[in-house]
């Protein structure tokens, strides 16, 4: 098993986007604060890094006043 765990870890992702969060959701509709939620942002200016698939950039544009891409 720990030769499984290795294997995963070592394949990282080809490519990577930085996601901010820099406005607040407080006035946003329900589905826009979980879809920053469910990004696994928590708290403003955070920035995580998600891998780089057409699935990621469509959740950002969903709601680009709260969210942006950060070279």
């Amino acid at each position: 098993m720990a030769e499984k765990r290795t294997e995963k870890s070592s394949a990282a992702p080809t490519g990577t986007i930085r996601i901010q969060y820099y406005r607040s959701f407080i006035a946003a509709p329900k589905t826009h604060k979980q879809m920053v939620r469910s990004l696994g942002l928590t708290k403003l200016n955070q920035i995580v890094e998600r891998p780089d698939s057409p699935s990621m950039r469509g959740a950002v544009a969903k709601v680009p006043y709260l969210l942006r891409i950060v070279d």
